[in-house]
Order: structure tokens, then sequence, then C-alpha cells
């Protein structure tokens, strides 16, 4: 049986892969989103479950989770997967998600609105008459 190949990506590549700029992975690993990068080589290297830790981070920013209950959530895992912390984890993405849905329908409210109103001035635009 033959295992894939790890991936190890420097700085430049894993910004690009996420999204991400040097910077904000370099303050990221700072503030302790990010687990300490491997730098044997003398250079960060990004391995393949760092990648994937790093999707989870742009996916949770990027649905408006803050830096602090991302913080939080991170050193929860690095506790591994005692009771406290699965259960902590869970709820913070369960109140994540709350905060999403609620977003979501008050999107789908103001959606209904503007749909409503452009069916407003489609009614009063008048097309005027050939002689």
């Amino acid at each position: 049986m033959t295992t894939a190949p790890t991936v190890s990506l420097s700085i430049a590549e894993a910004a690009e892969a996420s999204g991400l700029s040097a910077y904000t992975l370099r303050y990221y690993e700072q503030i302790g989103l990010i687990a300490p990068i491997d730098r044997r080589s003398g250079a960060r290297r990004y391995s393949d479950a760092d990648m994937r830790w790093l999707e989870f981070l742009v996916r949770l920013r990027a649905t408006g989770m803050s830096m602090r209950d991302m913080q939080r959530y991170a050193q929860l895992l690095r506790k591994g997967n005692t009771a406290g912390s699965l259960a902590e984890r869970q709820t913070l993405l369960e109140e994540h998600a709350a905060r999403l849905e609620a977003g979501i329908r008050a999107q789908r409210e103001t959606l209904q609105y503007i749909r409503k109103k452009i069916g407003l001035y489609e009614e009063l635009r008048v097309v005027p008459k050939r002689a």
C-alpha cells in the first residue's frame, strides 16, 4: 500500500493556495490560530494538515466567526479530543451555525423585499405608444 506524498508548501505557495496573504499566515501563527509551522528546512513549510486547517479557518472567517472564537477553537483543538474540548468545540460551531442561519434568513427576507420593489418598478414602467 502506498501513501500519497505529503504536501510541503512554502509560505508563498500556501498563501496562494489559501487565498490569505503571507503576512496573514504569519499573523495567524503569531496569535495561535495556526500551530507553529515546520521550519526544519530554514523556512516555513506547510503540510497537508496545515492546509486543511487553513481552509477551515478561511471558511470560519468568511462566515463571520470572530477571531476570538477562532482562537478559542484552535486552543481547544490543541488540547486534544477530551470530553470537555470536544463539547466546547461543538458548542462554538453550533452557536456559529445558528448565527449563520439567522443571517441567511435575514438575507432571504431582504431579497424578497428587493424583488417586490423590482416588481413595482416593472408595473410602473410605461411603454410609450407609437402613433
